[in-house]
């Protein structure tokens, strides 16, 4: 099964920042067993636009769609056999990465 694992950072109370040589090691392992697929950081929610087109005419907003205390911060996405080894996983990603984990299937 795939997943998408987002990382949820905290504005209030943020993660370590000095997690990179870690989450690369973490990548490393999700590599030689198979699970990476793809993974990438996300600026700052400050840096998003939001583009809404589902009237007349497009806007576009500067921030992101909702203002609140935690934010996405990065991304994974794993190849998995099941739910327990991505939860499994995820306990590690959330050490590794010092932030919350959110685990979802694609359908």
């Amino acid at each position: 099964m795939r997943y998408l694992v987002s990382v949820v950072d905290d504005k209030e109370k943020p993660g370590s920042t000095d997690r990179l040589d870690a989450i690369g090691e973490f990548n490393e392992k999700l590599t030689a067993e198979g699970y990476w697929v793809f993974a990438g950081g996300l600026a700052d929610t400050d840096s998003a636009t939001v583009v809404d087109n589902r009237g007349e005419q497009a806007l576009f907003s500067d921030g992101p769609f909702v203002e609140t205390k935690e934010y996405l911060a990065g991304v994974w996405v794993w190849e998995v056999p099941d739910l327990d080894v991505a939860l499994k996983l995820a306990a590690e990603a959330s050490k590794v990465c010092d932030r919350k984990i959110e685990v979802r299937p694609f359908q």
